[in-house]
């Protein structure tokens, strides 16, 4: 199916959180303030590797209307937080590794007065070492960084013998890959609000991917049960992925606690460029190799990650590059190996695609050069080595058998834009025209062998509304009205009979986070395990209130219904008030994972195949994307809108990964400092059409309904830009973005001039 709105009839909805968000009335959590709240700022190091001396905080104290300075002795708990390995300090004690690091913190009364206190903190360091090169980190001259060294993480994987594989080929083509340090730049910096309530506990609006993960890591820290602790972590003005690692809430948590005040702290655009993590910059070296018939034998792959100053979830980053550089192909052999190393630059993390779109830049590269060097179309080169349904995952794990490779593939085959390819008219001499495409199978969930819950509630409340709970959040992708529709067409309620309840751990399940493509799936599973049980039970009371067979009568609209006439029977705040008991049902279940045992490999997968056609200014190396196509199985589309929303957004994220997006680091400092040193692309960015067709059919064996697609829009793209910048210009792009001085030629007038002399 063509997505569009025409094509969706009904379904194109009015989001329910929409009006609020476009006409800027709703309040997100970093809006909110508290009469008599104090205002909170960080200390960061100004160093990006050092030695602290002392930390002297009297003057600062000293200063009117300054109510709390705290350091490291000021932590009750842990000193540290990172969801996985906790080995970034809350305060550094002794030693900084990057300019985000937090040395102390301040509440006072006005913005100003803080920023004085901040400003009379006495720090004294001695400069180290500085160490801004993941490759250099791994030698014995290296300074460490870490008592175990400046290897975070090292995994491999492989299959068959690839020097062998290698011997037989009459094609290699060898080639290093770099990506760049990308941002989030979500619109709402981070932030919250941190109050302090009566009984000793804690309120934390913060805005966050995963509020039960936060609350648990706050309570280490500040040494609470984590029922004292609630958090309220929806609505969210963009993430990404960047805000399912703490960043402000161990400081506003601490100074509300020790002031006993509210306390707000709002990153600036700068604070929030210098702290937050960002997507990890890879360098990956490939060695592909093919017979005469264009059968790839043999695939050999190293990738170094640059993590930065702490680990974040850099190894689960870099499993899963390593699972998805080998991609929707088939190899005689693998060998990949692959090291997330610590340096003293910025922090890198979680970032939509996770490893997969580094990943599936370079593998595309490596296709389309075996292609050119056969003489082969490379769409069809792709399909000589395609995956077949039931073929074994990459890391050669059990997966879910899906059709999904070959479909996307025949879908790109078959579209305008992929068979009008040959006939692109330029507008202007300097003018080059080109398509490129690329193929990608993305893994969704978090793998085997790490904790995935999933579940979810439904209720009758009190005042007759049907209460849908949810433990996942809404940060713009359209959660909310996904589940509302999904209440819509799969239940018979009216969206007046909803209230959609999220984002709040005093309410909700602990349903696991919302990433890795998998808050809809979960949704789903969830109201297929609680539908029947609920439908029966409201008709059950219904049929002991009305005296009527339950059989004739439906849940509908407004209440219970006659199930010949439609007739509304029994409004729901009736069925509510005379209930006999409470109607509530909940599930809890693990999201589905391999049956192999490797740590992160993944039983889902999505399959996407991007066509672009671009065009490249010859005098100014500047590239324009005029067409997209996405072909995309995910299985079922659960909203429309949404899911087209999903992938023109990534895609437009991708565009900046490949044309222009680069947080650029030197000597462990960004040289990028703030929006107006790092362009993402805008509306003039991404003119051009967008064309995406939805592939809903699934095996008819696979009950696990639909995928996520809040990922796999990002991914292919820049793999297909750099494939029509060569078709375009013959010039082959390993690095992204593409440097438009690569594609720049010299005029014509110029160049007679040049031959002249």
């Amino acid at each position: 199916m063509a997505l569009s709105r025409s094509s969706s009839g009904e379904r194109w909805r009015i989001r329910p959180d929409g009006t609020e968000k476009v006409t800027g009335k709703l309040a997100y959590l970093t809006d909110m303030s508290r009469e008599g709240m104090l205002i909170g700022k960080v200390l960061r190091s100004p160093h990006p590797h050092a030695g602290i001396v002392s930390i002297h905080t009297d003057k600062a104290r000293k200063i009117p209307g300054v109510r709390a300075v705290i350091t490291h002795s000021d932590i009750p708990g842990m000193n540290g937080f990172g969801i996985v390995n906790p080995d970034q300090p809350v305060f550094c004690e002794d030693r900084v590794r990057y300019i985000g690091d937090a040395i102390a913190a301040v509440a006072a009364e006005t913005p100003e007065i803080a920023q004085l206190a901040l400003d009379n903190i006495e720090v004294h360091y001695v400069p180290l070492p500085v160490v801004d090169d993941p490759v250099k980190a791994q030698t014995k001259q290296a300074p460490k960084l870490h008592p175990g060294g400046n290897v975070l993480h090292r995994n491999q994987y492989g299959h068959g013998n690839v020097e062998m594989s290698f011997a037989k080929c009459a094609h290699i083509v060898e080639e290093t890959y770099s990506t760049p340090r990308q941002m989030h730049t979500y619109m709402e910096t981070e932030g919250g609000l941190f109050i302090p309530e009566e009984g000793g506990r804690l309120t934390v609006y913060s805005p966050t991917q995963h509020g039960y993960k936060d609350r648990m890591q706050l309570a280490r820290i500040l040494a609470l049960p984590e029922f004292n602790i609630r958090v309220i972590s929806s609505p969210i003005g963009g993430s990404f992925g960047g805000k399912d690692e703490l960043n402000v809430q161990p400081y506003g948590a601490l100074l509300a606690l020790v002031t006993g005040k509210p306390v707000k702290i709002h990153n600036s655009r700068a604070e929030s460029v210098r702290s937050g993590l960002k997507r990890h910059p890879m360098t990956i070296r490939m060695k592909t190799g093919v017979d005469a018939n264009g059968a790839i034998l043999a695939h050999q792959v190293d990738i170094v990650a640059d993590t930065g100053a702490y680990a974040t979830l850099g190894a689960e980053v870099l499993n899963f590059a390593i699972e998805h550089v080998t991609g929707p192909y088939l190899y005689e052999s693998v060998a990949v190996e692959g090291v997330s190393v610590y340096t003293n630059n910025g922090v890198s993390g979680e970032f939509r695609g996770f490893g997969g779109n580094q990943a599936i830049f370079a593998l595309e590269g490596q296709m389309d050069r075996l292609a050119a060097r056969l003489g082969i179309d490379p769409w069809v080169f792709r399909a000589r080595n395609m995956r077949k349904p039931k073929d074994p995952g990459p890391v050669g794990q059990a997966i879910v058998p899906t059709d999904g490779a070959d479909q996307v593939w025949q879908s790109l085959a078959g579209s305008e834009l992929w068979l009008n390819r040959h006939h692109q008219p330029s507008r202007e001499p300097w003018i080059r025209s080109g398509t490129g495409a690329a193929f990608v199978m993305h893994g969704s969930g978090l793998g085997f062998g790490i904790p995935d819950p999933a579940g979810g509630m439904l209720a009758l409340s009190d005042d007759g509304k049907i209460e849908a709970i949810f433990g996942y959040e809404e940060f713009g992708q359209g959660l909310i009205a996904t589940l509302e529709l999904m209440m819509i067409e799969q239940f018979g309620f009216g969206a007046e009979d909803l209230r959609i309840v999220i984002g709040d751990t005093d309410l909700v399940l602990h349903g696991g986070s919302s990433t890795a493509s998998r808050a809809t799936s979960m949704m789903w599973k969830s109201l297929q395990k609680l539908r029947q049980p609920f439908l029966n039970r409201l008709l059950e009371e219904a049929s002991r209130v009305l005296a009527l067979p339950a059989d004739q009568l439906k849940v509908g609209i407004g209440g219970i219904r006659d199930r010949t006439s439609d007739e509304l029977l029994l409004p729901y705040p009736r069925l509510a008030g005379e209930a006999s008991e409470e109607i509530r049902f909940l599930t809890h279940f693990p999201f589905p994972t391999s049956p192999t045992k490797r740590i992160g490999a993944h039983y889902l997968y999505t399959y996407s195949a991007v066509a672009v056609q671009v065009e490249v200014n010859a005098l100014t190396g500047r590239v324009k994307l005029l067409k997209q196509y996405h072909a995309v199985a995910a299985g079922p589309v659960m909203n429309p809108q949404g899911y087209l929303g999903q992938i023109e957004g990534g895609s437009g994220m991708a565009v900046g990964f490949a044309l222009m997006e680069d947080a650029v680091m030197e000597g462990g400092h960004y040289l990028t400092k703030n929006l107006d040193s790092y362009l993402v692309p805008t509306w003039t960015d991404l003119m051009g059409d967008v064309e995406v067709h939805a592939i809903e059919e699934l095996p008819e064996e696979d009950d696990h309904g639909p995928r996520g697609v809040g990922e796999i829009g990002s991914v292919g793209v820049a793999p297909a830009i750099a494939a029509a910048v060569f078709d375009a210009t013959g010039i082959r792009i390993n690095k992204l973005p593409i440097n438009p001085e690569l594609l720049q030629e010299l005029p014509e007038f110029l160049r007679e001039e040049a031959n002249s002399e």
